[in-house]
């Protein structure tokens, strides 16, 4: 084989591995509140840092952008989710919003209102939804801690997402896994939220990619 060629060859064969590295990159957007924003915690410590480490891990070549908010509400985020998802562009969008618009004693329809006007905008850019549900406490009466519960149920059936349907699951009653505002989950419980949000994103990740990557296991 001449120099020339073989040049060429191993040229191709870089550009074909590099090109196949990068082919399956894509960005997941969170867009949450003070639970996904890592309030009270420091940097890297919040569960979509450790979503980005978990991709790594497991092979899959998708980029974390955390554009979660303190105090953000389901309105709030539903004005400024289509310049998001235009900047960002995202392969799926992590909705995990409507903590404070329960705290704040919003009605539940409401709520369901602006979950399904960002889910509709999600669609329209092709990206797929991960909604992620809340619950109040139980201070706040059942019929309404009830409604609000299945809001989330109800408009991932209604407009066919994907569901988890408390973000604090199989925690929120251990007063140690949270902050001293008995609110905000604290480090310790962050891999924990991870566990919760993995098991319905999982399903969500590139086909291919996912096939690919359990063949090299």
């Amino acid at each position: 084989m001449e120099t020339s060629t073989l040049l060429r060859s191993i040229a191709t064969f870089f550009f074909i591995v590099l090109f196949a590295g990068t082919a399956h990159a894509a960005t997941i957007l969170v867009w949450g509140d003070s639970l996904s924003a890592g309030y009270g915690l420091r940097r890297g410590e919040e569960w979509p840092a450790l979503l980005q480490t978990r991709l790594q891990d497991e092979g899959f070549h998708h980029t974390v952008v955390n554009a979660s908010i303190s105090g953000e509400t389901s309105a709030g985020g539903r004005s400024r989710l289509p310049q998001a998802l235009e900047q960002h562009q995202p392969e799926i969008l992590i909705l995990e919003l409507g903590a404070n618009d329960g705290l704040r004693g919003l009605r539940p329809q409401l709520l369901a209102d602006n979950l399904k006007a960002m889910i509709a905008d999600a669609r329209k850019t092709g990206a797929r939804v991960l909604l992620i549900g809340m619950q109040m406490p139980p201070n706040y009466g059942p019929a309404y801690t009830r409604r609000f519960a299945q809001t989330y149920a109800d408009v991932a059936r209604s407009e066919d997402v994907a569901l988890v349907p408390f973000l604090l699951e199989g925690f929120a009653d251990r007063s140690e896994l949270f902050l001293t505002d008995g609110i905000h989950p604290n480090a310790e419980a962050q891999a924990l939220v991870l566990e919760t949000v993995w098991q319905g994103l999982e399903p969500l990740l590139e086909p291919l990619h996912t096939a690919k990557r359990r063949a090299g296991r």
